[in-house]
């Protein structure tokens, strides 16, 4: 059968969740349409491959005294084999996934969770089982601290499967082997196996958790992969099943019939001729600039946003370097090197840093603390920087010295600020470490958004992160699948907070910026630019699609669409409201 991977977008952004209905088109052809949420562009039509079930519960069976020792080094050496494997994964994969999968490393060897699995060994468990118990035990503390570490759940969960799977000798859980091309279905998708999916045999996926900001949804925008997320019953699609997946509206298509496939690849044609026509610097039609930035997770991802036609860096997560050693900080020498291969690619370019963030799913054993009940409530972002002033002071060092003598204007901002003694600290430190930058604060809680005038006292420029303002704006977990809802960064009291940020840096005479997934929607791209900020960055990937969106419309239509999509009371009818506007309806 022919299978088709196109990356193609209808400048329109449905996204209706859940359910499905049936539907008659051309001669009478019946085809069934469910709906998720769309994550990531383009369309894919081939056979339905399920993700490997999960690792079977090993026996309880005990296990003699004289074989706890031997037991428990088969328990260490399996643990320490799957670190070993997620953090080569992470390599190959760089940038976003380095981070993710070596989190995910650093999850798998956490000490109190080794300890509780010798304990269990040493009075009769087997390895396996010890592993096993241990998580579980482990697992339904995250279940129960709160939404935020609640997400973590799945990516435990995948830890687990690959210990006891190696333990017991069984194949690993993850993507099936298959010669022929395929759409991927699965409940929901870890890290490790998003971040190596091989574009040529997976055309695209469908998950029944996630959310839009979730890791999965992420790496699939940084791959390229078409995939919606968030819909529930896709476990019971039939192996084999032909569906179409388009993850720009979020619908897919069961069974589609040959007027519905020739429909699907002629929007996919015409938009790929639009794309390709689609070059240089960002602007609306009638020559609004809106520079278009990449985000990058280290100088592995640099090539992709080169090739996409970004014209600078938006968001420099430096996670990355820290990652490699939870226990020690990466000396100021490694920083250097690494931060100067990012600044060197974009001679005469912006570059803007975020300094480490730290804490909640990124924990650091020698920053963050262990036994915090809450961390994405906690000490994290510039909180974890300030209590630790050497770490930040090195980060800031290391990143004036990268920047000696290149041609590029570097730009530094601090993560969760939160008011304007936060911001002070922040621009107090930059100018300790003698940094000639731009300083810069980032609007992830709902506080920064509403005294945004006061932190531009201290700072010179505002960055919007929208995945967090959702987080805490409406207090729904970015990973937790059933409140994705809430994530949607179409929602009008999100719109709001931009908004107010964009109002207040026009007032001051400075720049506010949106490094979040929002950036990355072609059409909320419009929005974002009618609602006053200044700058766009996102997954190189987005690029192309976001470029072409703009140039279609004039900022008095943004600013339209922006007014109509702030006017009504849920994220469907604000993007119903917003595509009538640019549609002219």
């Amino acid at each position: 059968m022919a299978v088709t991977s196109t990356p193609f977008y209808y400048g329109e952004q449905e996204n209706h969740r859940g359910g499905g209905a049936r539907r008659t088109i051309g001669d009478g052809e019946m085809e069934t349409t469910l709906r998720g949420v769309g994550v990531s562009h383009g369309v894919a039509i081939g056979e339905v491959r399920h993700m490997g079930t999960a690792v079977l519960e090993p026996p309880a069976k005990q296990i003699p005294a004289e074989d706890a020792e031997r037991e428990q080094g088969r328990a260490r050496q399996a643990v320490d084999a799957v670190a070993a494997d997620l953090n080569a994964r992470g390599n190959l994969a760089g940038g976003e996934a380095q981070a993710v999968l070596e989190a995910q490393a650093m999850m798998a060897q956490d000490p109190e969770l080794m300890a509780d699995v010798d304990r269990r060994i040493a009075v009769g468990s087997t390895a396996e089982r010890g592993v096993y118990d241990a998580f579980a035990a482990y697992r339904a503390l995250l279940a129960g601290a709160g939404e935020y570490l609640a997400g973590r759940v799945a990516d435990l969960d995948d830890v687990r499967n690959r210990i006891v799977a190696r333990l017991l000798g069984v194949p690993m859980p993850g993507v099936p082997d298959s010669d022929e091309p395929y759409v991927l279905i699965a409940r929901d998708l870890a890290p490790a196996d998003t971040a190596l999916l091989d574009p040529t045999l997976v055309l695209g996926f469908v998950t029944e958790e996630g959310g839009p900001t979730s890791h999965s949804a992420i790496l699939a925008r940084a791959l390229g992969v078409p995939a919606v997320v968030a819909l529930p019953g896709a476990g019971e699609l039939a192996e084999g099943t032909v569906i179409a997946v388009d993850g720009s509206t979020g619908e897919i298509f069961v069974e589609p019939g040959e007027e519905r496939k020739a429909q699907l690849r002629a929007a996919a044609a015409q938009r790929k001729a639009a794309l390709a026509a689609s070059t240089g610097p960002g602007s609306t039609s009638d020559g609004h600039m809106v520079p278009l930035l990449a985000n990058v997770g280290g100088p592995a991802d640099v090539p992709a946003a080169i090739e996409a036609g970004a014209e600078g860096v938006g968001l420099f997560r430096t996670e990355f370097l820290f990652l490699d050693d939870s226990k020690n900080a990466p000396s100021e020498a490694k920083q250097v090197e690494a931060y100067r291969q990012v600044l060197e690619a974009f001679p005469e370019g912006r570059v803007v840093v975020r300094v480490l963030d730290a804490g909640a799913d990124k924990p650091l054993d020698f920053l963050t603390p262990a036994d915090e009940p809450n961390p994405a409530l906690g000490v994290r972002g510039l909180r974890t920087l300030l209590d630790h002033p050497d770490v930040l002071q090195t980060q800031l060092t290391a990143l004036a010295k990268a920047a000696e003598g290149l041609p590029v204007y570097l730009e530094v901002m601090a993560p969760m600020v939160a008011d304007r003694a936060d911001a002070k600290a922040f621009a107090d430190a930059c100018r300790a470490a003698g940094l000639r930058a731009k300083f810069g604060a980032m609007v992830e809680i709902p506080s920064a958004a509403l005294r945004a005038r006061s932190i531009l006292q201290e700072v010179e420029f505002l960055s919007l992160g929208t995945n967090d303002l959702a987080q805490y704006t409406f207090a729904a977990d970015r990973q937790v699948g059933a409140v994705s809802r809430l994530q949607d960064p179409w929602q009008p009291a999100l719109l709001d907070l931009v908004a107010l940020s964009a109002e207040a840096a026009r007032a001051e005479g400075k720049s506010c910026g949106v490094c979040g997934e929002a950036a990355a929607d072609p059409l909320l791209a419009c929005v974002l630019i009618g609602l006053g900020v200044t700058s766009l960055s996102m997954g190189a990937a987005s690029i192309p699609y976001v470029r072409a969106s703009l140039a279609k419309y004039t900022l008095a239509q943004c600013e339209r669409a922006a007014a109509a999509a702030r006017a009504v009371d849920s994220a469907d009818e604000a993007r119903d409201a917003a595509q009538a506007v640019l549609s002219g309806e």
